[in-house]
């Protein structure tokens, strides 16, 4: 996130004059337009904002944006460009008239998600490098203030508000769920197509274990791939994070407060909580780790074998279900029994996602049932076709 004036210079790293390019120039252009469009937009949040915690946070935040403006314009004002025009860019007028027109709710989400997508802006730019880790935090307060009710709150109903100190066994019954549908789906649809060209029956059995353990496999792969990047990525941001702790205590601490008010406290207590919380290292990596970074320090991304395991699990429990009554039977029964099986099976999914849906059971059950054997009856169609134009 930004801080004032003095702080920023500590951190600015000064070019040597003789190596600025005309592409430096522009660079320094873009990033005081940049920063004057952030201070002009959260004064007008400001201004238009009635809960005085929330005003006087947009207020800080407009101040910031103006003292890092500062900063760029300096450098200009160093390569002889003393007083850069500035006008505000049509994106940050119609979100300024905007929220003076239907409140400063109406526009924080698209406001967040500029934060968001710009956090990492200056993580290339060599001369503010020490800027990155201040965006990514007025990111975090930005979202902050999007999610907050606009509201005192106490630190227990912060706790119960963020995704992360709550259960996962939502979250957790709906990846179930769909792995094991994955796996159903399009193993029936395999079964089918392979069935409708006219395969016998232990060829129909052996297609559809080699489906199932291929299916299971590459989604095994995929998840411990996407949950190791996950874990490396998260402690590559938890180990940057304990350094600015070490050398920048109080930006971190001025951080934590911002935070804290965007999700509703007043000032003066968001400020006592973050000096609270900044005495104890530990403590206050964990904070900004959940808070800023949106990390739990204990999981760091999840174990990847624990996920990779669980996938193939889940991914060969639904892909069995077609395949089994080619155990024991063959012809047009087997494929009958399949076809009852892996309905009641998808039936049974359909029934556990209305718990999350909001939907019927009923009606998500048969949806369930619909489309799955609607899929299993372009691929049967399909073997048909292609069953004759082989033979």
């Amino acid at each position: 996130m930004h801080r004032a004036r003095g702080a920023f210079a500590a951190g600015f790293v000064q070019p040597a004059e003789s190596c600025l390019s005309d592409n430096d120039i522009e660079r320094y252009r873009r990033n005081f337009q940049d920063e004057r469009d952030g201070a002009s937009l959260y004064a007008a949040l400001a201004a238009a904002e009635r809960d005085p915690v929330r005003k006087d946070l947009f207020m800080q935040l407009s101040q910031a944006e103006a003292g890092h403006a500062e900063v760029w314009r300096a450098r200009l004002a160093a390569r002889g460009i003393a007083d850069p025009a500035y006008v505000p860019s049509l994106r940050t007028r119609l979100l300024m008239r905007l929220a003076r027109r239907f409140g400063p709710r109406f526009v924080l989400p698209s406001v967040a998600a500029a934060e968001f997508a710009d956090r990492d802006k200056y993580a290339g730019q060599a001369d503010a490098a020490a800027l990155s880790s201040e965006e990514r935090g007025h990111a975090a307060v930005v979202q902050a203030a999007a999610g907050s009710r606009g509201r005192g709150v106490s630190g227990g109903e912060i706790a119960r508000a963020e995704p992360w100190h709550r259960g996962g066994s939502g979250n957790d019954l709906r990846a179930a769920v769909l792995g094991a549908n994955d796996g159903l789906v399009s193993n029936f649809c395999l079964v089918m197509g392979v069935a409708g060209a006219g395969t016998g029956g232990r060829e129909i059995l052996l297609t559809g274990l080699a489906g199932l353990a291929a299916g299971a496999c590459s989604m095994a792969l995929g998840e411990w791939l996407s949950v190791t990047n996950a874990r490396e990525l998260a402690e590559t941001q938890i180990a940057r994070e304990r350094e600015e702790i070490e050398q920048t205590p109080a930006a971190e601490q001025k951080e934590l407060a911002l935070i804290f008010q965007a999700k509703g406290i007043d000032r003066a207590d968001a400020q006592r909580i973050a000096a609270e919380i900044m005495r104890d290292k530990d403590v206050a990596l964990d904070t900004l780790a959940r808070e800023e970074l949106g990390i739990d320090p204990a999981e760091r991304g999840g174990n990847p074998w624990r996920a990779a395991i669980t996938s193939f699990a889940l991914f060969a429990a639904g892909a069995i279900c077609p395949v089994l009554p080619f155990v024991w039977s063959r012809g047009a029964p087997a494929i009958a029994i399949s076809i009852a099986l892996s309905a009641a099976a998808l039936a049974a999914i359909g029934f556990v996602t209305s718990l999350f849906s909001g939907r019927t059971p009923l009606y998500s059950a048969l949806r369930q049932v619909l489309i799955g054997c609607a899929a299993a009856a372009v691929t049967y169609g399909a073997g048909m076709l292609f069953g004759v134009s082989l033979s």
